[in-house]
């Protein structure tokens, strides 16, 4: 259990998008009456290509952009009544590049937030230690600084920092974005297995809509202005294209997504409609 779990307790994480807009100063409308229910204890995936709005409404739920009309309600209770700064404190939050304190150790950039809540130093750090644990650093690595971690360890770190008042919110604006593609996959999987053990309401923005399909419960593809092309699971998505933009989107109308097995040296390998290899059959898997 999280030292801090008690801030969190009684709360669900569901979110809600009630015709949400937002007009830029500069006139640009980003988000265009958005409305959408996020479930609470699943992932939920913006996906869409740069100037979608999809950012805009990832950082509009901890009210570090502010919507032009409309309203988003966590849990029943509407943010714009809300102070931004305790509600920026209850959700957690992993940006592309970890958004780490240069200047603080790894662990006292986990315990951040706790430690601006009040938490004890000496309790802050032990939590924070059992977080390293869960995102799958080593402890040695508490004293270190950012600039002495790879890419993939900062991104690590940030996750434990988002983790560490034990939110039911987790927003993660392209986490994995700037790192390389062996350890973009190697995180994908710790934060399969960190919502497996944890459950939280995640909203995760990506433009990989491979990483899309693989992380979400729900993954919401969007166009211009955050006009919703499809909304629903990775098998609905792939099996009914709502329209000619989400069959281009996902790749399913050049035929890349249809996947067929091949017999290459007894053993039966999975290759995609490019002819590039996507698995291999364990044995005892192939067709009977």
């Amino acid at each position: 259990m999280n030292a801090f779990a008690f801030i969190q307790k009684g709360k669900a994480g569901m979110i809600r998008f009630d015709g949400v807009t937002k007009r830029f100063p500069d006139g640009t409308l980003a988000v265009d009456d958005f409305s959408l229910d996020i479930p609470s204890r699943k992932t939920t995936v913006f996906v869409g290509s740069s100037g979608c709005g999809k950012t805009t409404i990832l950082r509009m739920i901890n009210r570090m952009v502010d919507p032009s009309g409309g309203r988003i309600v966590i849990d029943d209770e509407d943010i714009s009544t809300l102070n931004p700064v305790k509600l920026r404190r209850r959700i957690g939050y992993v940006m592309q590049n970890s958004g780490l304190l240069p200047h603080r150790t790894v662990i006292d950039n986990v315990a951040t937030v706790p430690l601006l809540e009040g938490v004890k130093k000496k309790q802050a750090h032990e939590a924070g230690l059992a977080l390293m644990d869960t995102v799958g650093l080593d402890r040695s690595l508490a004293t270190r600084y950012p600039s002495q971690l790879s890419g993939g360890q900062q991104q690590r770190v940030g996750v434990a920092r988002g983790l560490a008042i034990d939110p039911n919110i987790m927003l993660m604006d392209e986490p994995f974005g700037a790192v390389d593609p062996l350890v973009r996959a190697e995180l994908q999987q710790e934060l399969l297995r960190i919502q497996r053990d944890l459950a939280k309401t995640i909203v995760f923005v990506t433009h990989d809509i491979d990483e899309a399909l693989l992380l979400g419960d729900q993954i919401v593809i969007l166009e211009k202005g955050a006009h919703i092309a499809q909304a629903g699971t990775a098998e609905e998505i792939l099996a009914h294209p709502a329209s000619d933009f989400v069959a281009s989107f996902v790749g399913s109308d050049r035929g890349s997504r249809a996947l067929h097995v091949k017999n290459v040296d007894g053993k039966q390998v999975v290759v995609d409609g490019t002819g590039r290899l996507a698995g291999i059959l364990s044995d005892g898997a192939g067709p009977s």
